[in-house]
């Protein structure tokens, strides 16, 4: 089983440079950035995890994950490096192309496209994102982003992007493009939704906190619409963020693989300097063999 780490920094967290390096010492298989470029601070969304539905102040000082990720690449050498989840609706496409070949390029192939569309309304709406228009958009933005990624010159007639005939170099280092992975997918339509898109568009499929029981149940779902539209379900990397513990680690570990998972991803969002080091051995301990 791949074990990956995700990794809330920001001012007052340890360098991204210096958790990945420590990441890949430990033996993790993948270092991971989440995004939210702001934090609306009157927000109507009420955040899902938590019982008042308040917004962790980490949310509010998350980096950019692509210059995090940079430095994470600088610094390491194996480790796979993603985002845990890029908000794809939220920036340009062609831009975002740009940053995801430079990034995959210049760390050997390492690059791990984690992407979703948002579950934060208020903050789709202030980044000029239509949010029933979300995922639309964002299968429309992949879908132009792996013809830059690929072909040259690459062209694209969307509904929400088009481009004539253009340059757009670096090309990505792994081949054909890197793994895109649906970050997505909670009950009933998002969780039908997220498998759909999956297909659709993706590599692999990353729900967050899905058990094993519901995790076998979706799969078999995923495969049959694989089926459907002439995919290879074998292809799927099956990714799982925050997988509830299940009596202690290596059962988890057990029980998700007995059920076709591929990579487990810890959470941590401490992380501060003179505690990281500490925190991420912890994690390492209970998860790596």
């Amino acid at each position: 089983m791949k074990i990956g780490l995700l990794a809330f920094v920001g001012p007052t967290s340890a360098n991204p440079a210096a958790i990945a390096r420590k990441c890949e010492a430990l033996g993790f298989e993948s270092f991971y950035l989440p995004e939210h470029p702001i934090l609306p601070v009157n927000h109507k969304t009420p955040y899902p995890l938590s019982p008042d539905g308040k917004i962790p102040e980490t949310y509010a000082n998350m980096p950019d994950p692509f210059v995090g990720l940079a430095l994470a690449a600088g610094a390491t050498s194996r480790i796979g490096l993603g985002t845990g989840i890029c908000l794809v609706p939220e920036r340009d496409p062609i831009v975002l192309a740009k940053e995801v070949a430079t990034l995959d390029l210049y760390s050997g192939g390492r690059f791990i496209f984690g992407i979703g569309a948002g579950w934060l309304k208020d903050e789709s709406e202030i980044m000029g994102v239509d949010f029933k228009k979300r995922w639309a958009i964002t299968r429309e933005y992949i879908r132009a982003m792996k013809a830059l990624w690929t072909t040259e010159p690459a062209s694209f007639e969307g509904e929400f992007v088009r481009f004539p005939a253009v340059r757009a170099n670096p090309k990505p280092a792994r081949k054909p493009h890197p793994p895109v992975h649906i970050g997505a997918g909670g009950v009933g339509p998002s969780m039908d939704r997220a498998l759909r898109d999956t297909v659709a568009i993706g590599d692999g499929w990353a729900p967050l906190g899905v058990a094993p029981e519901a995790l076998a149940t979706e799969l078999a779902k995923l495969k049959k619409l694989c089926a459907e539209a002439g995919r290879d379900f074998g292809k799927l990397e099956i990714t799982v963020y925050a997988p509830p513990l299940r009596g202690n680690p290596q059962k988890t570990i057990a029980d998700y693989r007995e059920v076709g998972a591929h990579r487990l991803i810890m959470i941590s969002e401490k992380l501060a300097p003179a505690e990281y080091e500490r925190e991420v051995e912890a994690i390492a301990k209970s998860w790596i063999s």
